[in-house]
């Protein structure tokens, strides 16, 4: 696009607290997909084209939203599933908090995975909520998180997706026995990528 250009950018966030709420309470995700929606309501009216969420828990609550959204979205496990397939991976380990789904979006590209024990997943869940979103990276956080992709290695796993926008915060390539998929980053560069197409 040239120099210092960049397709135009608007943010629509509404408070973590109010998913968090119908999540917690066990209400199901059509609340959150409700939530969705107010955001892609704002964002229409703000002129955007096309919708993304950073976040991959909540696109649980997808079913309830794109069949009434004002716009079209990219999907983040669609993208990640995309990104895979380049990239030449076949069994993917999952991380990410204890909510995350993405084995349907993954079939689609015939690529494998495997997710962690429902222990290590609420370890992460932990890391996550109770210190990565409040900017704490401990070393045993990122010593169990290793722990964990050693096991996804060890399951026959040749790529590990960062599922949870936070995670990133805590562990790269340079500390992973396995490359690692950054689902943020996947999901904005093909935001970029369909935004100049």
């Amino acid at each position: 696009m040239g120099k210092h250009a960049h397709p135009e950018v608007t943010m629509h966030t509404i408070s973590l607290a109010e998913y968090m709420k119908p999540i917690d309470a066990g209400a199901g995700w059509e609340p959150v997909g409700g939530l969705m929606l107010r955001s892609a309501q704002t964002l229409k009216l703000a002129g955007a084209d096309f919708l993304i969420c950073p976040d991959n828990t909540i696109h649980q609550a997808m079913p309830f939203v794109l069949l009434r959204s004002p716009l079209p979205w990219l999907h983040i496990a669609e993208e990640v599933g995309k990104e895979a397939k380049r990239r030449g991976f076949r069994k993917l380990g999952i991380t990410g908090t204890k909510f995350l789904v993405y084995p349907e979006k993954l079939e689609l590209f015939g690529i494998g995975y495997v997710r962690p024990t429902s222990a290590q997943q609420e370890r992460i869940n932990t890391i996550i909520f109770d210190e990565l979103v409040l900017g704490r990276q401990t070393a045993e956080a990122l010593a169990d998180l290793q722990r964990v992709i050693q096991d996804l290695k060890d399951q026959g796993c040749d790529a590990v997706v960062l599922g949870c926008t936070e995670l990133p915060l805590l562990i790269s390539d340079r500390e992973s026995v396995l490359p690692t998929l950054d689902s943020t980053r996947t999901l904005a560069r093909a935001a970029l990528r369909h935004a100049i197409s």
